[in-house]
């Protein structure tokens, strides 16, 4: 197999995961162990998890005495609840460990499939005062359901499977995530009322792939070439479709770039570093971009990415094509503009924290989430890799494993990265991206031409719409940074 090169040592931390604990195969157990997948999460955790030290329970006594491990491991019906119990100040510390149901749609996810309608949206109270809630399309995935509906960017609906939405009843938008079909009706905003357009659609679930180069283009500005890029995932799967954007980039001589990442919810740390080696135009095999450090029994894992000249190319099953393709780097950039939101997290705030000690960096939106941790899949498997993987079930985790730091050993982002200039996102002023009048490009594309240069420049328009919901926030998989199996 052929493995990336790191610098420091080879981070092959799933491949050659071992379960360091105390168990002792020689004893004998007088109390049945109930559930067998119980046993893994223990084990898994207790090899892998990051905060393992912190957390009693999963201390290397703990199975000491097979017995009372089984006792233990028998308090727990579901093994999902033996997770969450496990999980260290879950909810703050920890707001992203999960447990998986199916590691073979986590799989699929991980690549840019999944069963989806193909579209994203949030939902806002009309206004500060008002009880009422409307809906309104981020995104449209091309050749999805949601696509062939001819649903658009920026489109309102005020009533989902029949309820007219309110602050009382909106959690009625669940069933995005849980039903075969969903129905909306759609309506515009006039003098402040909300009134029924016409509009309705029925959409039916189905397999959707998604490449995350959603939107590209380049916009002269005052005699200034700009690209600018809509990424809205790091899926391994689009390495090629990635670079070749950053091929015309480089062919069209562009002298900025905007990246978008304000849907951006993360991904494959290897695509990540990829991503940064196409635009940092002094990027060397010999620098880091991003370290990561493991729990203390995994130590010897620690290393860093460095940056590349070549992209691995895997194919859309997720399987590694054994051929890689010269990176097209700009060599034209000493700083670049990004578009951030609360759902620009993990992967694409590596980018962020990576970039920062080469490069300026100037970020219009809103506060990033902040994720500063990533994992890998803990399979059910003698070392928790995906070989020889028990057939019995289709549980795996996804536990946080790793703590991700720039070449400066900077990593305190658990707040989120703040913008340079704050402009927030309302619906009354969604435009079709690539639009040089949408408010957030046009706050980059203001400040390359000179119109605005410092942060006081921007004046923050008074609350139009209190946003109370993002889809992307019960997504499975949407705020995630993770290493490959196969790294």
């Amino acid at each position: 197999m052929k493995k990336i090169a790191f610098i420091s040592v080879a981070l092959l931390s799933l491949l050659f995961a071992s379960c360091e604990t105390t168990d002792d195969n020689t004893q004998e157990s007088t109390v049945e162990l109930k559930n067998e997948i119980n046993d893994f999460v223990w084990k898994g955790l207790n090899a892998h998890y990051y905060w393992q030290e912190n957390v009693p329970d999963l201390a290397d006594s703990k199975n000491g005495n097979i017995d009372d491990f089984y006792t233990y491991l028998n308090g727990y019906s579901a093994p999902d609840a033996l997770f969450e119990s496990l999980l260290y100040d879950a909810g703050n510390t920890d707001r992203f460990s999960w447990f998986i149901e199916d590691y073979k749609a986590q799989d699929a996810s991980f690549r840019g499939v999944n069963d989806a309608y193909g579209f994203e949206f949030g939902l806002a109270r009309v206004s500060d005062t008002s009880n009422e809630v409307i809906g309104y399309i981020t995104y449209v995935v091309p050749n999805s359901p949601a696509s062939d509906a001819n649903l658009e960017r920026g489109e309102i609906f005020n009533v989902f499977n029949g309820v007219t939405l309110n602050l009382d009843n909106y959690s009625v938008v669940n069933g995005y995530y849980s039903d075969n079909t969903i129905s909306m009706k759609f309506a515009d905003i006039q003098g402040g009322n909300i009134v029924s357009n016409g509009k309705e659609v029925s959409l039916n679930i189905r397999e959707v792939s998604e490449n995350p180069v959603h939107h590209s283009s380049i916009i002269n500005v005052g005699g200034t070439k700009v690209g600018y890029l809509v990424y809205n995932g790091f899926k391994y799967t689009f390495h090629d479709e990635l670079n070749d954007t950053f091929g015309d980039f480089k062919s069209a001589g562009i002298q900025e770039l905007v990246l978008d990442l304000r849907y951006n919810g993360g991904g494959s740390v290897l695509t990540s570093a990829y991503l940064a080696s196409m635009i940092y135009a002094g990027a060397s095999t010999n620098d880091v971009f991003g370290k990561l450090i493991y729990n203390s029994k995994n130590a010897a894992d620690n290393g860093a990415y460095s940056f590349f000249n070549e992209a691995r190319i895997y194919n859309k099953d997720g399987d590694y094509t054994n051929s890689d393709v010269a990176i097209h780097r700009l060599n034209t950039l000493n700083r670049i503009y990004v578009i951030t939101s609360d759902d620009t997290a993990s992967a694409s705030e590596m980018i962020i924290n990576g970039l920062s000690p080469y490069m300026t960096m100037i970020k219009v939106g809103t506060t990033t989430y902040g994720k500063n941790v990533g994992s890998f899949t803990v399979y059910d498997s003698n070392d928790f890799s995906s070989n020889g993987i028990n057939q019995n079930h289709t549980n795996a985790m996804q536990p946080i494993t790793f703590k991700i730091f720039n070449k400066l050993d900077q990593s305190d982002y658990t707040q989120g990265f703040a913008p340079d200039y704050e402009v927030i996102e309302y619906v009354s002023e969604m435009k079709p991206f690539g639009d040089v009048n949408e408010p957030l490009l046009e706050t980059a594309l203001n400040h390359i031409s000179g119109a605005i240069s410092r942060v006081s420049d921007i004046k923050i328009p008074k609350l139009k719409s209190e946003k109370v919901f993002s889809s992307f926030e019960k997504r499975p998989f949407s705020k995630e940074m993770y290493i490959l199996p196969n790294e």
